[in-house]
C-alpha cells in the first residue's frame, strides 16, 4: 500500500471515506519543501521603457551579435560563467536508490542552494527522463551552450563513469560527478590530515575500501594519484583482485592499480593489520575485524544514516574516526569540496577538471584545519567561512598550472 502524503501545513487530513482526522505531528521537512527551495531573480532592473529596451530589445540584439561575431563574449555578457547544470537521471538518489526524476528534484534543489550558499555559485537543477548512457550524454551535450560546467548527480555505477568520460570528450566545459570526487576530495583532505596527526604521511599507510562503486573508485584512484602506500577495494564478493573472473570493466581497471600486497578473499581478511578503513558501502564491518587493525588505525566509516562501523565500536580500537554523519565529530561531506571547486574552475573559465585540480582541493581544503588539529578535528566544518575560498583559490592556481584555464 502506497504510502499517503500529508499536507504538512493543514490541520488535518481526510481519511478514504472523507472523515477527517487530526494530523499527528508536523512535519518541518515538508513545510520548507512547499514551493520548492530556489527561485530565478533578476540581477538588473526592468523599472520603464529605456531599462526594457537595453534588457530586452532592441538592446539585447547588440550583445547577441556581438557574441555570434566573437564566441568568448559569451562569457562576459551572459551568466554562462557562473552557472553550474547539477544533471541527474534520479538512479541512485542519496540512499534511496532509483527513485525517478521527479522524486529525486528536491535533492537537486538542495544541491543547487549549497552551491550558491557555499560557492557563491548559481546552480540549475535539471532532472532527465532518461537512462540511458548515450541519450543522458547527447541531452547534456545540447544544453551545454548555457553553462559553465556540469555536476553530474546520484547517476549509478557504473554508467556514471561512461557518462562522465564520454560528456567531457564532447565538451571543453568542466564534467564533474561529485558522488565520485567530492567524496575523494574530502576524504583525502581528512586522511592527509589524520596521518599529519600521528606523525606519518600518506605513503605510510595501508588502506581498505568498503565499496567498488562511484565513490570507491574514485577514492581508490585519488589516493593512489596521492601517493598511498597501498590500497585495496572490497566488493561484495570479496577484494578486488587480478585473479577473479567476475569483474566489469571498471573493476578489472581497478584491480591494475591497486592491491599491490595482492591480497585475496573477504573485507574482513583486507582489515588486518592495515592502517586505514574507508567505509562507501552500507552494511556492518564486524567488531573482531576493526579490532584487527594496525595499532593507531583511522577508520572512516562514512555511510548513511548508519555508518558501516559505530563511531562507539570505531574508538575503541581507532585514533582517528570519521563519518558522514553531522551529529559526530569529522564528518567527511562533500558540500566542502565541489562549491570551491566549481568556482575556481569558473573563476578561469576552465576546460575541464583535472586529477592536480582535485588534488590542490583536497591539500587545501586539509591546510584549512591548521594548527588546531585534533583526533575529533581532521576536517574542518561546513560552515568555516574559510573552506570555499581556499579551495577556490587552489583550484584556480593548479588549472592554471596545468594549462586548462583559459584566463
Amino acid at each position: 500500500m502506497a504510502a499517503e502524503i500529508v499536507n504538512p501545513r493543514s490541520d488535518s487530513n481526510t481519511d478514504q471515506d472523507g472523515e477527517v482526522e487530526p494530523v499527528d505531528s508536523f512535519d518541518p521537512a515538508f513545510a520548507l519543501h512547499r514551493g520548492g527551495k530556489m527561485a530565478v531573480q533578476a540581477t538588473v532592473p526592468v523599472r520603464d521603457k529605456d531599462d526594457l529596451s537595453l534588457a530586452y530589445t532592441p538592446g539585447v540584439a547588440r550583445v547577441c551579435t556581438a557574441i555570434a561575431e566573437q564566441p568568448e563574449l559569451v562569457h562576459d555578457y551572459t551568466w554562462k560563467s557562473s552557472v553550474v547544470a547539477v544533471v541527474t537521471d534520479g538512479t541512485a538518489v542519496l540512499g534511496l536508490g532509483d527513485i525517478g526524476p521527479e522524486a529525486s528534484l528536491p535533492v537537486m534543489e538542495g544541491k543547487a542552494i549549497l552551491f550558491k550558499q557555499f560557492g557563491g555559485v548559481d546552480a540549475v537543477p535539471i532532472a532527465l527522463d532518461c537512462t540511458d548512457v548515450d541519450e543522458i550524454v547527447e541531452t547534456v551535450v545540447r544544453l551545454a551552450p548555457s553553462f559553465g560546467g556540469v555536476n553530474l548527480e546520484d547517476i549509478s555505477a557504473p554508467r556514471c563513469f561512461e557518462i562522465e568520460r564520454k560528456l567531457q570528450e564532447r565538451v571543453d566545459i568542466p564534467i564533474f560527478h561529485d558522488d565520485q570526487h567530492g567524496t575523494a576530495v574530502v576524504t583525502l583532505a581528512a586522511l592527509r590530515n589524520a596521518a599529519r596527526l600521528s606523525g606519518r604521511s600518506i605513503g605510510d599507510l595501508r588502506a581498505v575500501i568498503s565499496g567498488a562503486g562511484a565513490a570507491g573508485v574514485a577514492i581508490a584512484k585519488m589516493l593512489v594519484e596521492a601517493g598511498i602506500g597501498d590500497v585495496a577495494v572490497a566488493d561484495r564478493k570479496g577484494v578486488v583482485s587480478a585473479d577473479r573472473e567476475d569483474l566489469t570493466s571498471v573493476k578489472r581497471e581497478l584491480a591494475g592499480f591497486t592491491n599491490k600486497a595482492g591480497i585475496t578473499g573477504s573485507l574482513e581478511t583486507a582489515l588486518e593489520g592495515a592502517d586505514v578503513f574507508i567505509g562507501v558501502s552500507g552494511g556492518t564491518v564486524p567488531e573482531e575485524a576493526v579490532a584487527s587493525m594496525a595499532e593507531g588505525a583511522f577508520v572512516f566509516a562514512m555511510a548513511n544514516p548508519n555508518p558501516e562501523v559505530h563511531p562507539d565500536v570505531a574508538h575503541k580500537y581507532a585514533a582517528v574516526v570519521a563519518t558522514g554523519r553531522s551529529d559526530f565529530p569529522n564528518q567527511i561531506n562533500n558540500v566542502l569540496a565541489f562549491p570551491g571547486i566549481f568556482a575556481g574552475a569558473l573563476q578561469v573559465r576552465a576546460s575541464r577538471i583535472t586529477e592536480g585540480m582535485k588534488i590542490a582541493a583536497a591539500e587545501a581544503l586539509a591546510a584549512v584545519v591548521g594548527d588546531d588539529l585534533a583526533a575529533d578535528y581532521v576536517i574542518p566544518s561546513p560552515f568555516d567561512e574559510r573552506v570555499a575560498p581556499a579551495v577556490t583559490a587552489a583550484v584556480a592556481a593548479a588549472a592554471r598550472a596545468e594549462g586548462v584555464a583559459r584566463r
